[in-house]
């Protein structure tokens, strides 16, 4: 059978502060069938500078990213990150009247998705076969949720992880404060947003802290040591990659379980 070939889309914040985490997405798609594999000339997706008004000054950025993204001949892209994601879906609108970028954009938003996205609605996977003796809370992604709409596939691969305690987090649909940079332009709401998120993360009690979004974690995290909280973070990919058993892990098409619609049953 032919194996799945995804293209790795990394993010800025993965090479620089979370290279684990991309390690563990190539190992969990690598024991899922696919073959994974990284363009080199990928770079930053464009989204801080885009976002901060600098619309033709992204344009290279943008086009170098879709040129990377397309020298791979791959069925899918996959990536850590839902605001990255997002920002490269976007591609299609942002070349929409351009002849030569304008299909290619098109060709990029039809195929890549979001790590647990593709997981759990592309791969049909619902259990990966990870172990994690912990309590957890987790925090979602605005970027994920909203934009991209996919706010139930992270859970239900969580909650199938062997052993994990997972604690519901209060406010879970609030904005940890950073928002790219909004939290450099509006700093004093910034950091009001992040305490409180920080607040209801440790009225969990929970040992570890599981996000979705590398952005998200550095300014949790960043922000709980120095309120002086000791409390482990991880990504996603981590998680799923963490102890596994390779007896353990369910395709939805051999359980009983029913996929459940990608905006879940809880609030926005």
């Amino acid at each position: 059978m032919k194996k799945i070939k995804v293209c790795i889309f990394s993010t800025c914040l993965v090479d620089l502060l979370f290279p684990k985490v991309g390690m563990a997405m190539v190992e969990v798609l690598e024991r899922l069938g696919c073959e994974t594999v990284l363009p080199e000339k990928q770079i930053c997706c464009g989204q801080p500078t885009y976002n901060s008004g600098y619309s033709k000054d992204s344009m290279k950025t943008f086009k170098n990213e879709i040129d990377a993204l397309l020298s791979i001949d791959a069925d899918y892209i996959v990536g850590p990150s839902g605001s990255c994601v997002f920002m490269i879906k976007e591609y299609k609108d942002i070349f929409k009247d351009d002849p030569e970028y304008g299909p290619k954009a098109a060709e990029i938003d039809s195929k890549i998705y979001e790590f647990t996205q593709f997981i759990y609605r592309v791969l049909k996977v619902v259990d990966c076969g990870a172990e994690l003796d912990a309590k957890v809370t987790v925090h979602r992604s605005c970027h994920m949720t909203r934009l991209i709409g996919e706010r139930t596939a992270p859970f239900v691969l969580l909650d199938h992880v062997k052993d994990i305690e997972r604690v519901p987090l209060k406010n879970v649909q609030l904005c940890c404060g950073f928002g790219g940079t909004f939290s450099a332009k509006r700093p004093e709401l910034s950091v009001e947003m992040v305490d409180e998120k920080v607040k209801n993360i440790v009225d969990t009690d929970a040992e570890i802290l599981i996000g979705t979004e590398e952005s998200c974690l550095m300014n949790i995290v960043g922000r709980m040591n120095r309120l002086g909280y000791k409390i482990k973070a991880m990504h996603i990919a981590e998680v799923l990659n963490h102890n596994v058993d390779i007896n353990r892990i369910k395709y939805i098409k051999d359980t009983d379980h029913v996929v459940v619609p990608a905006n879940g049953e809880g609030v926005f």
